[in-house]
């Protein structure tokens, strides 16, 4: 038997063009398919196409849960497709494509290389270039690729003054990830150092580079990851970004410089321009130079012109920099030593550049540019022989990066002081942990290699397609058939009940969407995020009071927008869900140092909160975007946190308040881990870690623990449980109560739901209906059960989809309707009966006008949207 499943592309059509393959990630029912072997695609007409397919997890049976799925660049992508998995037959093997054009890669000791059958490159295996040469048909387009960057040694305040040092990326290893038919993947890692032998500065912003090829392919797309490593006291970024030489052999007229505005619009220019002049060379001649193509003979032209070209300035250096979300600036000069001259500016360039002659060259069109500013784009020599490309992912005309803590203690210098502080800013300041060494930041550009000056058409079509590039994906519906991720279900507004709820997690979105907007919530290391809190006093988010600033995952807004995908299929959300997601796991999470594998609690600056937590760097956050696009960076902050469970040995995460803190003394036999945020985190870590790789670590720390939660007494409501860190098991011997608010907000609900039906252990289930059960139920029914009434109960909206998952598994309508009706009792500052508005407030009480809505002031967004989502999914029948 073969089943098809139909896949569609995220925007709503398909591109005009895949200039560099397209890759997506799909799951499979359990036992299903046995493997990536037996997946093939076809198009809409049922024609196979070339594909290749590996795993991306397997269910506990062994049988393919999620597989990644690439295919090769097309100039006519069809509007859907088909993947099917095969039985095996002959009739099956009958249905595969014929195999095509491949990319190859050959390995020698010293180099790969790959070539996609339309293009070319050469990648050392050691040494300070990514890349030595990259050809297209056989032409150089480009060579010598390289990272650099500047460090500044201080951010002087005044008339001071400050000093730069050049720096260049020197590769350290490369290893071939795939190596095709239809894609290939080669991993480059490195780190700065100084360009001069007889500097003081160490080595320091570590990376790693990944280069994409697919056969068929003009065009390459490279994802640059680094890990920030320096003193904050000292170390100031001042540039970073990767440089390119171009060849260049026409003639000065026949070089052309190209870079992207907005909105569609672009600079096209010619290293020395032909239009404009007191004597007309002659209209043809003008109009190649327009368009990109060769001019005629010289000897052509009007010879008032052609006998002149000598007294014509020759534009070789060019630079757009975009210094903030709103506006760029483009400026040119003849030559080092000339002025500058102006050029044009705008609002929002689309970050992408190219340069090139009648015979070759290279475009660099770098995703998410305005909204990561500064960045800037740089053409440099375009008069020489060999010119240069640079793409700033920092700007170094901007100011230089500051990472430094924003205040001074405080005087915060005591548990007690500390505790007092978060009584009032809702900061948990700690000295020494607002330090940002060991942060990342990840960024995606595509290189084009042409073979001529492309028409401005198709070079805007590049533009776009680097900055949004197209992706597949199955339906949600499809989807949610085969049982992944847990409780939830398609967009459905049958009922007027059901159509209330969905405007309501619409206006949710599209308010939240907005507020990215009106706020600028842009910028290098902030964007992705949203904030915590609302000032209704000031009509601002709290971006400057302590813990109500960035949010930084609080209440789960990263699982918020995923289910919101999961169930609608925009691409508005996708593309929301996938900045927090880079955000998320990059930025709000050490990469290095001694907190590795943890997160920062919601602060002014992302890295500020001394709370450095595993509810923050959860693969419970991260796992979607994997899992649907197979991106390969994803997984690794996802291998990263496989031993996470160590941390607990060298930070204890409720080390201010803990009850036994004049008693407990962490050590590998008995380390106090929390079984909410704690067991949760390490819960989807394990699991999704099991699942990529068949770990039986592991598989036997998840199991393990879920048999000793089923095993204590109170199961989850014991609160927390001392932990061997050497045999990944729990002591059951603990009787305690201990419920806390936040113990299911931040992935446990999820996780454990997909555990019930994952694997079988009657006695972990039954411990995790308990906690559902009784979270929301009255005193009197809590007594019962356990003898005592539970403190600490909050967030009683977002905890009625604990009551829901009791209800659906025990077939018990009287706790649906207490869950609805909690739901609805619950809502502080969220009302599923109350109708949601939107207040315009206009200067000059705000600088610019924006828009605030007076049931939304918190992060409980995320949780109401959970809950809406869960509920609906596990009771919706129960809805009145």
């Amino acid at each position: 038997m073969t089943d098809s499943t139909l896949i569609r592309w995220i925007d709503g059509q398909a591109p005009a063009e895949i200039s560099g393959g397209t890759t997506w990630g799909m799951p499979f029912a359990r036992g299903s398919v046995p493997g990536a072997e037996a997946l093939s695609v076809a198009d809409a007409a049922g024609t196979p196409v070339p594909s290749q397919a590996w795993p991306l997890a397997t269910w506990p049976d062994g049988s393919l849960k999620w597989a990644g799925i690439a295919l090769p660049a097309t100039d006519a992508p069809s509007g859907t497709y088909q993947v099917t998995a095969d039985d095996g037959t002959p009739e099956a093997a009958g249905r595969r494509a014929p195999g095509g054009a491949a990319v190859t890669v050959t390995e020698e000791a010293d180099a790969l290389t790959v070539d996609t059958g339309v293009l070319r490159m050469v990648i050392n295996r050691r040494g300070s270039t990514l890349f030595s040469s990259l050809s297209r048909d056989g032409r150089p387009v480009a060579r010598d690729a390289r990272l650099v960057s500047l460090l500044q040694d201080g951010v002087p305040e005044g008339s001071g003054t400050a000093g730069r040092e050049a720096f260049t990326g020197e590769v350290t290893a490369v290893v071939l990830e795939q190596t095709g038919p239809v894609r290939a993947v080669v991993r480059l890692e490195g780190v700065h150092h100084p360009d001069l032998p007889d500097s003081t500065h160490r080595g320091w912003l570590p990376f790693v580079v990944r280069l994409y090829f697919h056969a068929n392919a003009r065009s390459v797309r490279m994802v640059h990851s680094f890990i920030w490593d320096g003193d904050p006291e000292q170390d100031f970024l001042a540039g970073l970004g990767v440089r390119f030489s171009v060849p260049l052999q026409a003639e000065l007229h026949d070089r052309h410089v190209r870079i992207a505005g907005a909105d569609g619009g672009f600079l096209t220019e010619a290293v020395r321009g032909l239009t404009g002049l007191r004597r007309d060379p002659g209209a043809d001649v003008r109009d190649a130079q327009i368009a990109g193509r060769a001019t005629p003979p010289a000897e052509d032209w009007n010879p008032e012109v052609s006998g002149r070209l000598h007294l014509i300035p020759a534009w070789g250096d060019y630079t757009l920099t975009q210094l903030s979300a709103d506006g760029f600036e483009l400026r040119k000069r003849t030559a080092p030593g000339h002025g500058w001259v102006g050029i044009s500016g705008g609002t929002r360039s689309a970050g992408f550049c190219s340069l090139s002659d009648t015979r070759c060259g290279l475009g660099v069109g770098i995703k998410d540019f305005w909204q990561s500013h500064p960045g800037q784009l740089d053409i440099r020599g375009a008069a020489s022989g060999e010119g240069t490309l640079t793409a700033w992912l920092f700007s170094p005309e901007a100011r230089p990066m500051d990472l430094r803590y924003y205040h001074d203690g405080l005087g915060q210098d005591t548990f007690e002081e500390q505790l007092e502080g978060l009584e009032i800013t809702y900061e948990d300041y700690e000295p020494g942990f607002g330090n940002p060494a060991g942060i990342a930041r990840t960024h995606e550009l595509t290189l084009f290699a042409y073979d001529a000056t492309p028409s401005t058409e198709s070079l805007a079509a590049d533009a776009a397609a680097a900055s949004a590039p197209s992706l597949l994906q199955a339906t949600p519906q499809y989807l949610h058939s085969v049982g992944v991720f847990g409780d939830w279900d398609p967009v459905d507004r049958s009922t007027p009940a059901r159509a209330r709820l969905e405007d309501q997690l619409d206006f949710l979105f599209d308010f939240y969407a907005g507020q990215v907007e009106q706020r600028r919530w842009y910028g290098f290391w902030n964007y992705g995020d949203v904030m915590h809190t609302y000032d209704f006093d000031r009509h601002v988010w709290r971006y400057d009071v302590g813990g109500y600033a960035w949010d930084n995952s609080e209440l789960s807004p990263d699982l918020w927008l995923w289910y919101s995908y999961l169930r609608s299929g925009r691409a508005d959300i996708f593309r929301f869900a996938e900045a927090m997601t880079r955000h998320t796991g990059e930025v709000d999470v050490y990469h290095l140092g001694p907190w590795k594998g943890l997160g920062s609690r919601h602060n002014v600056q992302h890295w500020g909160c001394s709370a450095k937590q595993l509810r923050i760097s959860t693969p419970a956050y991260r796992r979607f975007y994997y899992y649907l696009t197979a991106d390969e960076r994803t997984g690794d902050l996802l291998s990263e946190l496989v031993d996470s469970d160590r941390n607990f040995l060298g930070l204890d995460p409720v080390r201010k308040v803990r009850p036994d803190a004049a008693t407990y003394r962490p050590n590998r036999g008995a380390l106090g881990v929390g079984l909410g945020t704690d067991w949760g985190s390490l819960a989807a870590t394990w699991l999704t870690d099991w699942e990529r790789t068949g770990n039986p670590w592991s598989r036997d720390r998840l199991l393990g623990t879920m048999a000793d939660i089923g095993a204590l007494k109170y199961g989850f409501l014991t609160g927390e449980a001392l932990y061997d860190l050497d045999k990944g098991r729990f002591d059951t011997g603990r009787e305690q109560i201990q419920v806390s608010h936040l113990s299911a907000v931040f992935g446990l609900v999820e996780i454990c739901s997909e555990l019930v039906d994952l694997v079988p252990d009657a006695d972990f289930e039954r411990a995790w209906l308990q906690y559902c059960k009784l979270f929301l139920a009255t005193k009197e029914e809590q007594v019962e059960a356990v003898g005592q009434p539970l403190e600490g109960i909050y967030l009683t909206q977002a905890h009625s989809r604990l009551t829901a998952y009791a209800a659906a598994r025990l077939q018990d309508p009287g706790l649906a309707a207490r869950a609805w009706d909690s739901f609805t009792e619950g809502g502080e500052h969220l009302n599923h009966g109350s109708a949601f508005t939107l207040q315009r407030i206009e200067p000059p009480h705000v600088l610019l006008p924006v828009d605030e809505a007076p049931t939304v002031s918190t992060n409980d967004t995320a949780q109401f949207g959970l809950a809406v989502i869960q509920n609906l999914a596990l009771i919706g029948e129960h809805l009145h």
